[in-house]
Parts: structure tokens; sequence; C-alpha cells
């Protein structure tokens, strides 16, 4: 037995190379999600490996090549996986790794695991082809995929002790999930039209002059594609405001963290702002520089002190 970082709980050799699995799955899969979690202690960077190597599980039977039954079937059983976990009733030396590695987090952790079945719900609705007349349809399905995945990680994060209004961190992370899958979602229009989905509220396309779709690297004739686009961001940019409100509410590694993957995606939000046409042309990205920026600024705590003199200036 070996003993995490933090020198509490004894771990066994199983599950260690269970979490190491779990990180080589993070870091090939989620370069910027990596990028993130590195800034954390070693027991919550394994954690949220786990959970992370368990979404992109269920993301890629979604994403993947099965006939919609298949699919159905295959999320169904990583349902029934889930159980098992949440029965505790996966062992050390199970042959599955994820399972382990979850199994254990969920020990150490008080994680919703809930939150993952949202995850499943939410591609459940990828599988079946749903669609969205409005935000608040589109709404519900973000806080399937994403803001049932940030009120995971807040279990692996926790909330600093004395910190004021941690009644709300729940609702500010699943907030801070919608605005990060909001942005994806613009980041990704052209990927997705070309796999057959669009998510964006039909109201808004149709609003814009874009129901047409996005399957060319050029808007369609008559299209307002740029003020599409804009008015996606400023509700995103919405939703980060009030999802940065969780920051004050963490530990300064955790809070450092969080402000490193949101940052990013902040970023890239003002990328495509700055030229909506990008995301027809290619994906948009950041460099490595502007990430390592992003990271100082959060393990510098600044992220966090802006948000918290906000709070004091709205409360006055």
């Amino acid at each position: 037995m070996s003993r995490n970082v933090e020198g509490q709980t004894p771990m066994s050799a199983p599950v260690l190379a269970a979490y190491s699995y779990c990180e080589a799955v993070t870091g090939q899969q989620a370069r910027n999600f990596a990028y993130g979690i590195r800034l954390l202690p070693t027991g919550k960077r394994q954690a949220m490996s786990a959970l992370y190597a368990f979404s992109r599980r269920v993301d890629d039977i979604g994403d993947g090549t099965l006939a919609p039954e298949a699919k159905q079937a295959r999320l169904e059983e990583t349902r029934a996986l889930l159980e098992r976990v949440r029965a505790g009733e996966v062992a050390d030396d199970d042959t599955d790794p994820v399972a382990v590695a979850v199994a254990d987090t969920a020990r150490r952790f008080p994680v919703p695991l809930g939150g993952l079945d949202e995850l499943i719900d939410g591609v459940l609705m990828d599988v079946r082809g749903d669609t969205y007349e409005t935000w608040d349809d589109l709404k519900a399905y973000c806080r399937c995929v994403a803001g049932a995945i940030g009120r995971v990680s807040l279990g692996v994060f926790g909330t600093a002790p004395g910190a004021p209004g941690t009644e709300r961190a729940a609702e500010y992370a699943d907030t801070l999930g919608l605005a990060l899958q909001l942005t994806n979602i613009l980041r990704d229009v052209r990927e997705d039209a070309a796999n057959g989905r669009t998510y964006l509220p039909a109201d808004d396309l149709a609003k814009f002059g874009c129901s047409a779709g996005f399957h060319s690297t050029v808007p369609a004739p008559g299209a307002d594609f740029a003020g599409l686009v804009h008015f996606e961001v400023r509700r995103a940019r919405a939703l980060f405001a009030e999802g940065y409100r969780l920051l004050p509410m963490l530990d300064r590694r955790s809070g450092a963290c969080v402000a490193a993957m949101a940052g990013i995606y902040r970023r890239l939000l003002d990328r495509i702002e700055r030229d909506p046409g990008a995301v027809l042309r290619g994906r948009v990205s950041l460099p490595g520089h502007e990430k390592a920026y992003v990271a100082v600024r959060g393990l510098s705590g600044l992220d966090a002190r802006t948000i918290s003199r906000q709070a004091v200036r709205r409360r006055g």
C-alpha cells in the first residue's frame, strides 16, 4: 500500500495503476482540461482524471459509429457500471480501471454521482438527435452534459472553510459549466454540422437568417452569421460572469484550476468574437503561451480577487 500526497488514506497498487490510466486518457484526449488540473494537488488531480475518463467514455459512445440502438445499450451498460460504483461493488482489482478509479474517488470525496447519470441522459439526447427550439431547451441539455460535470467537480474541489455564500456554490458551478458548453458549441458549429448536429436554438438561427445551417466555410447568402455569433457570445459572457462567483469560494489551488480552465475558454470566446467566421474555417484554439498566461493568472488569485471585489460592490 502507498499513500497519496495528502497522506491520508492508503492506496493500493491496483488503484494507483487505475488512476495512472485515467491520467493518461486525460492527457491524450483533453489538453485544456489536463492543463487546468495540473494546478491541483495529486489526490484531487487523480480524482478529476477519473471523472474525466468516465465522462470521456460516455462521450465516445455518443460520438461513435455504432447504430443508435447499440449506443443506447452501451450507455445503459455504463449507467449500470455507475450503479455498481454507487453500491460499493467495484473491487480494487476489477478489470475496468476507470471503474476502479471512479469508485475510489467516490470513497475519498463527496462526489454527487447523480451528475454522471445526467451526463448519460444528455448523451442520450444526442443519440436521439434532439434539437433545441429555444435557449431554455438548449440550457436543459447543457446542464446535463456540462453543468452536471461542474457540480460533480465541485465535490472534488470542495469549498474553502469560512468562505461566504457557499450555499450557492453548486449553482455557480452549474452555470460555469453552461458557459463552457456554449463556448464549445460556438467553436464546433462546423464540425457538429458535418456530423448532422445543430445545437444552437432554432429561434436564434431564424432570427439571424442562419436556419440553413453551417455546412460551408462561408455563411449562407443573406445570413447574419456574425450577428448570431455576437449574440451567443454575449449570452456566454453573462454565464461566465455569474459562474465566476464560484472562484472566491474555493481554496487557492482549486480556484486556480477552475480559473485556468474557464480562462482558456473565455479567451477562445474573445477570439471567436473578433473573427466569427473563423469557426467555419476550422477549430479555434489557443497557443501554449496564452494557456500558460491564464494559468499564472489563476495561481496568482487575480481572477478570484477581481470577482470578490465585484461581489462586494454589488452587495454595497
